[in-house]
């Protein structure tokens, strides 16, 4: 198992900090755990499972047989 960092997490994620932060907020994102103090970082697996959920959620919504047929 690896922990990321919050600088790690954005390279992978592509997303700005306060994106990460308002995506945890809003309970859509995996939470850091706490590494002591105030340091914290990321479940390598859990972020990229996020990313692959994202992947699916993309690749569900632009399947041929979810589209409606020409009229």
């Amino acid at each position: 198992m690896r922990i990321l960092r919050l600088k790690d997490v954005i390279e992978k994620t592509g997303l700005a900090r306060s994106t990460i932060y308002k995506y945890m907020d809003e309970g859509c994102f995996p939470r850091p755990v706490s590494l002591g103090g105030r340091t914290k970082g990321w479940v390598d697996s859990e972020i990229h499972e996020w990313i692959a959920e994202k992947i699916q959620s993309r690749d569900i919504q632009h399947h041929p047989m979810n589209r409606s047929a020409p009229h």
